[in-house]
């Protein structure tokens, strides 16, 4: 009796443990510098997005204005994507890095500063945030490019699955912390926290290995040598036949044959920042991967109305400003946290069309939740548990599809898919507000989402049908 009891509880805890996080990343040296650095200062540069949002608010008191910081961040994030991201292959990505956040320290810098004199005019406020914008978008695609070298393939999807779950503890933390912090001591303690945190990221990334593209050093690529040997892990150019990808009888294509025609053509500037966009065409798997997520982000990210809900809706301030930024990101840690199950999921495709239209329903019912701050608190954090989802199946298939040596500039796409589009649907939803109100904005914006998926889904069977290899 006591041996059946001891074996049903073994395996209880084999099925939890399976459901939980892989940690073995974090095992290794360098993503654990390089994980432990970035979860330090991304809690201050989240602190400093509520202050950010709250700012331009107390000075226009714009619905409009607001989704003008999306504007004029979109530019530096269109131009890092273009022309930043393909230093990451030709560069040391550490050196890169320590650039970014260096200027990013900077534009917190400017801020704080900006908070100091007293009454900052808008444009200056726009500028910081634009550099703000740039240098993210520059880090964030080192960082990226570095990460499938830091940990072996199979350890990969738990790798971006951590990477998940730092950024949305980030994302809960640092909003909450930072509305609070506002409400009770202005804003230039939030500025000030940001700029401090840099710091952490600095050390960590002085203390990591060099990283230069293409040639990582061998005690930094554990699977260097499994990756030789296993031949290649691309999937080729698409087709919109059932037998692309996987599907049927046609084997993936070799990494390096694509690449020898851009590599000839690469001898020029330009040549070289278009070379990831060259990568995709003909691609539609890892082409709707970046659409499917500009849908979500452009119509269904309403984070431009925050402070005019707050205010307006449930007569709040600035640390409901920050709760409605962390409650996304409640929702996502949640997703990330309980992800033990996504490297069995073999229909990658069609999970994540799934996700991102829980995430426009989610949109939507927080759109029509009235005053009830739990109700919306609760419709934003299951629409973010299903971001998170969408966002490790889309990274799985975006760096599993992708040749070390483009790395940077795939991740530069993605980047401006990424952190470009979020910034497009603050425009998007500022003005819609201004023209009707914003819970038609949001609600409106939640059905688009759904709509389009669909849409996609449609359109692109090879993405829907799309399967993982074995």
């Amino acid at each position: 009796m006591d041996e059946n009891k001891a074996t049903s509880d073994t395996q209880k805890r084999g099925r939890v443990a399976r459901l939980m996080i892989d940690t073995r990343p974090l095992r290794r040296r360098e993503f654990r510098l390089l994980w432990l650095g970035e979860l330090v200062s991304e809690t201050g540069s989240n602190i400093a997005v509520v202050a950010l949002y709250v700012q331009v608010y107390q000075i226009t008191g714009s619905a409009l204005a607001v989704g003008g910081i999306g504007l004029v961040q979109f530019v530096p994030i269109l131009l890092s994507a273009l022309f930043g991201a393909p230093l990451v292959d030709r560069h040391d990505r550490r050196s890169i890095l320590l650039i970014a956040h260096w200027c990013e320290a900077g534009a917190a810098l400017l801020l704080l500063a900006g908070v100091l004199i007293g009454s900052p005019p808008l444009v200056l406020v726009y500028f910081a945030a634009a550099l703000v914008a740039g240098s993210g978008s520059l880090s964030q695609a080192a960082r990226s490019a570095m990460t499938p070298n830091l940990v072996t393939d199979e350890e990969l999807p738990a790798a971006l699955a951590l990477n998940q779950a730092m950024w949305n503890t980030c994302l809960i933390v640092g909003p909450a912390l930072g509305g609070l912090l506002i409400a009770r001591f202005g804003l230039g303690i939030a500025y000030g926290l940001d700029l401090l945190t840099f710091a952490a990221a600095l050390i960590s990334v002085r203390l990591m290995l060099p990283h230069p593209p293409a040639q990582v050093p061998a005690q930094i690529r554990p699977h260097l040598e499994e990756r030789a040997s296993s031949g290649p892990d691309s999937f080729g150019p698409d087709s919109s036949g059932p037998d692309s990808f996987g599907l049927g009888s046609i084997p993936p294509e070799p990494l390096t044959e694509p690449l020898v025609e851009l590599e000839s053509n690469e001898d020029e500037g330009w040549a070289r920042v278009t070379a990831g966009f060259r990568y995709l065409k003909g691609r539609r798997v890892l082409q709707a991967t970046f659409i499917v997520d500009l849908i979500a982000m452009i119509f269904g990210m309403p984070r431009a109305l925050f402070p005019v809900l707050a205010e307006v809706q449930f007569n709040g301030g600035p640390e409901l400003v920050g709760l409605l930024f962390s409650a996304v990101a409640v929702g996502a840690l949640l997703g990330a946290l309980t992800s033990g199950w996504v490297h069995r999921i073999r229909r990658q495709g069609l999970a994540v069309l799934l996700a991102v239209a829980v995430w426009g329903a989610g949109i939507v019912a927080f759109g029509v939740s009235g005053s009830s701050i739990g109700l919306a608190l609760g419709c934003l954090a299951v629409a973010g548990g299903a971001d998170v989802i969408s966002a490790v199946f889309r990274n799985t298939i975006l760096q599993r599809s992708v040749p070390d040596d483009l790395r940077g500039r795939l991740s530069g796409i993605h980047i401006l898919v990424v952190t470009g589009g979020p910034r497009l649907g603050d425009m998007e939803a500022g003005l819609v507000a201004t023209l009707t109100s914003p819970t038609v904005s949001v609600v409106s914006g939640g059905v688009i989402c759904i709509l389009a998926v669909g849409l996609l889904a449609i359109l692109v069977p090879s993405f829907t049908n799309y399967r993982a290899p074995e």
